[in-house]
């Protein structure tokens, strides 16, 4: 049990140290909030829940006991704003001049369904496109950046395709990958391979391997590691690394976590089910880097939400590692999924109440520290847990 509550002290001081660091909570922005009455809700929404989510984080009596003894969690007054929804704005007038043109020769109601798609998925496509997402990700870890640099933590908060963002700025900006690993899975090329052994790297992230950065290569649409045809020219390249890692990745161990709300990740990702999909083996290696490395990735949705969709089954640790196929070294990470919180809101109006109904939410988050930690550290509640859960499968 001893062991348990440190584990669980160090995720919820968000800190391994004695000497408490400041915490910036970021809040990024979901779909349809390009304009500025949608991007002013979207402010003042953050705006009455962070300080009511900070005051249930800092009080919670059971995190209190546990982190008492470092000093206490000072989690920063003002709320960050990442916003990225006026950079659709262009595009999305253009759909949106391109559909008046049919209002002539459409039924009332198919312009009305077509009108209200434009406006809610137009978003949540753009900022998939790779020409899209990955300037957003340099700026995020600017943003980020910052903060470390002030002697900050940091902690994520997604919010409905803002959940596409926190996901591709862990997927290309964490140090999970072993360049000298990364070669070795290749297998098509000895000679870089022995350059690399004789010249060994720190780890580093996919977006320091790209043409923008390192040049070393790049990543396909199909997942496929595409590396630079020219051999003199990727040795220098490669020399430089561990200067473009510190440029392009994540600062190490600042990026405390990531809360996804609101989350229609799933339903727009669902291609990393796909074994054939290349993408999963980074997946995998990501997924492991957060369990081995302190770093909690929850996501929390009311039930009532219908683009609320939880990102899996909670798993064990085990688990995790029999369908990863790798071994978890030391973990003290944590992923976990609530997707089954009640807002006593009416469904058609739930995906836009995590701000109406804050004190709910902030509890849930909080409860969602704690569970999620419990379950994957604590042995008994977790076989309390599957117990439940296997009597309400067998239902």
């Amino acid at each position: 049990m001893k062991k348990i509550l440190l584990i669980l002290l160090s995720l919820l001081v968000f800190n391994t140290a004695y000497a408490v660091n400041d915490l910036s909570f970021i809040y990024i922005n979901g779909s349809n909030n390009n304009d500025e009455k949608m991007k002013s809700w979207y402010e003042n929404g953050v705006h009455k829940l962070h300080p009511v989510l900070r005051k249930k984080i800092m009080k919670n009596s059971a995190i209190k006991k546990y982190y008492s003894t470092l000093g206490g969690l000072n989690i920063k007054e003002e709320p960050i704003i990442f916003f990225w929804g006026d950079k659709s704005k262009n595009d999305l007038n253009y759909v949106k001049n391109q559909l008046d043109l049919s209002k002539a020769i459409s039924s009332s109601g198919a312009f009305f369904a077509r009108k209200l798609i434009a406006g809610y998925l137009h978003d949540a496509i753009w900022v998939q496109k790779s020409h899209n997402m990955l300037p957003l990700l340099d700026e995020l870890n600017t943003k980020v950046k910052q903060e470390a640099k002030a002697g900050d933590d940091v902690v994520l908060y997604g919010y409905s395709a803002g959940t596409f963002v926190t996901y591709q700025y862990m997927f290309n900006k964490f140090r999970y990958l072993n360049v000298e690993k990364l070669y070795e899975e290749l297998g098509n090329d000895n000679e870089m391979l022995e350059f690399i052994k004789r010249n060994p790297k720190k780890n580093t992230c996919i977006s320091a391997l790209s043409y923008e950065y390192a040049g070393l290569g790049t990543i396909s649409s199909a997942g496929h590691i595409i590396v630079n045809p020219n051999k003199e020219q990727l040795k220098k390249n490669y020399l430089k690394l561990d200067e473009m890692t510190e440029l392009a990745c994540a600062p190490e161990g600042k990026v405390k976590g990531v809360v996804n709300f609101a989350s229609p990740l799933v339903l727009f990702y669902s291609d990393i089910a796909d074994n054939n999909y290349e993408f999963n083996y980074y997946n995998k290696l990501m997924i492991k880097y957060i369990l081995e490395n302190g770093i909690f990735f929850m996501t929390v949705n009311f039930r009532e939400d219908p683009l609320g969709f939880p990102i899996s089954r909670n798993l064990t640790v085990k688990d995790i590692e029999n369908r990863l196929e790798l071994k978890i070294e030391n973990p003290n990470g944590v992923i976990y999924d609530n997707s089954s919180v009640w807002s006593k809101r009416f469904f058609a109006v739930a995906h836009t109440s995590y701000w109406s109904a804050r004190r709910t939410f902030s509890n849930a988050i909080v409860k969602s520290f704690v569970n999620g930690y419990k379950f994957q550290y604590d042995e008994k509640y977790q076989k309390k847990v599957l117990k439940q859960n296997k009597k309400k499968s067998e239902l």
